[in-house]
């Protein structure tokens, strides 16, 4: 072997980007590279190329990680053990099974623990007392894994943080307990649409306990500032980034109104975002995240101090057809966690999309974290994305779009205002149908539903549930010490329009749902029938495509037993199969001389309706379906044609 370094670039001819952009041109036919650009939901551009001219990164222009102002995150060298907290999220209804399910996970490499808590057992443990959060943490060393909550039903909030606060007097040694209680009421606000007592009396209560919980634990934070509602209920990068600074704001007004030194909300408050599969975006997206901050921090002239920064992966991207590609989804989302910088990561169970996850799923949202922290050596490096141009210039575009997004709702009288009279809830379900609609057209492709669908595939496992509760709230008894001096919540409650969450997938799920039950009801499946014009070569690709696009919506494509040569054999073909509608599928010449007598043969043979693949139109041609067409619409069509019920 020979000593020194193999060159590669030498064996390249030098280019510069005039060459690039002539070899663009003519791959492209002659257009132009505005071609290969995308747009996000914000209406940002996406650049197919970066170039130091976009972002100066030579003269390191974020400075270095672990400076003031921590636009690159809060540590000079990550740790070489746990470079980020990998967080498990628990929702098993039953306290003692979650116990079994914490121990074993903290056994096989999670590092924290968040308890997604409701009362009723509804959705997440359904810890109502003293007793029932002992039977969940029995066992758990909190001094050596941080437990953190998270608060889904309408009573938990304070009430459940008293608890875990009882609950770490009786372990002892309170000055080296890990919590992150995560008292929360303007997310409360968001999620469910009420506070009950009103938001003023809630952040009473909020700074008394805060103040409370951060003399008695050093090491724990107490509240939480979390925009993943925004996100769930179809929100944009911008719009999430926006509602979490002024969530931030509007709480620290509020709890300096309650006589909370604001000074010490940065350090007690865990900033949650979500993540999609888009790595790159999300990467930008928490890198802005950390410069929003540091404005809001410079504007209200408080000290500077690192973000704690919580990335939890997408339920809204889940799917429950082929839900194993979540899996997928799943990795992409902990690359953007740990690439963005997020000091703490949280991986949904890929099958959590069809009902509480069980071991399997749970084993592969941590393996996924520890297989990327200790086989891909992600955390091996402080920001590794710092300097990248395509990454720090869209999430200086983030930065400035989220920023005005938080202008507009300051405007309105801050977030809560905002959302008690609807506006901000408005803004966000535009975007949410404009998704939907680039979806239902499938521009934006949901792979194993929109896109490549499996008919027959593998369903994934999930708990079985033997548990019910019949607590409707949270017992206070016991937890007198820490509530006894807070307001109780007989006012007037604060209310607003929740941001429901939604699935990306829900309108193909919605018509496989139908397809599904119809099969059952029939003993097959809807079907279509595939009507070939001329040779394999002509017609392949768009059989293909006729395929995905209605087993997409559950429809089974039937084909002929050999390629038809004539209308009468198609006729002939179209009968046999049994079906009531059929597409056609050849070449645009083969259309211009044979699609309206192979229509006409159809209907002629008893078919309902008939599609075609393209764009061609005669008569007899009841739809066309096309790369951009509406799919859903057609395939709720095609459903109603079958007879499948709604």
């Amino acid at each position: 072997m020979a000593d020194g370094f193999l060159k590669l670039s030498s064996a390249f001819d030098e280019a510069n980007e005039a060459d690039w952009l002539d070899a663009v041109s003519k791959a492209l036919k002659g257009g132009g590279v505005e071609k290969l650009q995308r747009q996000t939901d914000d209406g940002l551009t996406i650049q197919p190329l970066y170039r130091e001219s976009d972002f100066a990164s030579a003269s390191d222009p974020r400075g270095a990680p672990g400076e003031a102002p921590f636009l690159r995150g809060a540590s000079a060298e990550p740790d070489a053990f746990l470079p980020w907290d990998i967080r498990q999220a628990f929702a098993h209804p039953d306290p003692e099974v979650t116990n079994a399910e914490i121990l074993r996970d903290l056994e096989r490499g999670v590092s924290s623990v968040e308890l997604s808590i409701d009362c009723t057992g509804t959705d997440g443990v359904a810890i109502k007392d003293a007793e029932t959060l002992s039977t969940a943490l029995n066992g758990v060393r909190a001094d050596l894994a941080t437990i953190a909550l998270d608060h889904r039903g309408q009573g938990s909030g304070t009430s459940v943080a008293s608890l875990l606060a009882l609950w770490g007097e009786q372990q002892g040694g309170s000055d080296n307990l890990k919590f992150a209680f995560n008292i929360d009421p303007v997310g409360l606000l968001l999620r469910t649409g009420e506070v009950a007592g009103g938001i003023d009396a809630a952040f009473v209560r909020t700074a008394e306990l805060s103040r409370l919980l951060c003399l008695r634990y050093p090491k724990a934070t107490t509240l939480r500032a979390d925009a993943r509602p925004v996100h769930e209920a179809g929100g944009s990068e911008a719009q999430e980034l926006g509602a979490l600074m002024a969530h931030a704001v509007d709480t620290m007004r509020r709890l300096a109104a309650a006589g909370y030194d604001i000074n010490a909300y940065p350090s007690q408050t865990v900033f949650t975002l979500a993540a999609g599969a888009n790595y790159g975006l999300e990467i930008a997206k928490l890198r802005a995240a950390r410069r929003l901050w540091a404005r809001i921090l410079e504007a209200m002239d408080l000290e500077i101090e690192p973000m704690t920064l919580q990335s939890v992966s997408s339920a809204r991207m889940l799917t429950r057809y082929d839900p194993w590609v979540n899996m997928l989804r799943n990795t992409a989302a902990c690359f953007a966690g740990a690439v963005g910088g997020a000091d703490i990561v949280t991986v949904r169970a890929f099958n959590e999309a069809l009902g509480v996850p069980e071991e399997l799923g749970r084993r592969t949202a941590r393996n996924t974290q520890i297989i990327a922290m200790e086989e891909s050596g992600l955390g091996k490096i402080a920001d590794p994305a710092g300097g990248a141009w395509f990454e720090e210039t869209l999430a200086d575009e983030l930065a400035e779009a989220a920023w005005s997004v938080f202008q507009q709702i300051e405007a309105e009288g801050g977030l809560v205002q905002s959302l008690v009279d609807g506006k901000l809830q408005a803004r966000i379900a535009e975007t949410r149908d404009a998704r939907f609609a680039a979806i239902a057209k499938r521009k934006r492709p949901l792979t194993g539903v929109s896109e490549f669908p499996l008919l027959d595939g593998e369903p994934a496992p999930v708990a079985e549930i033997k548990f019910e509760s019949s607590a409707t709230s949270v017992s206070s008894e016991g937890i007198t010490s820490f509530l006894k001096d807070l307001p109780d919540k007989s006012g007037a409650a604060t209310k607003a329009e929740p941001l429901a969450p939604i699935r990306l997938a829900r309108d193909f799920e919605t018509l496989r749902d139908r397809a599904s039950a119809h099969a059952d009801r029939k003993g097959k499946p809807p079907a279509i029938f595939i009507a070939t014009l001329g040779p394999l070569a002509e017609h392949n690709a768009r059989a293909d495509f006729a395929r995905n696009l209605f087993a997409a919506g559950g429809v089974v494509g039937v084909d002929a037993d050999k390629t038809p040569e004539t209308p009468e054999v198609l006729a002939d073909a179209f009968k046999a199969s049994g079906c009531r509608i059929a597409v056609i599928c050849g070449a645009d010449k083969r259309y211009e001389d044979e699609a309206e007598a192979a229509a006409k043969a159809l209907k002629d043979a008893g078919a309902s309706r008939v599609f075609l693949a393209g764009k061609f139109e005669a008569p007899g041609i009841d739809n066309n379906i096309f790369m951009g067409c509406d799919a859903v619409d057609m395939l709720q069509i095609a459903q109603a044609e079958l007879g499948v019920e709604k």
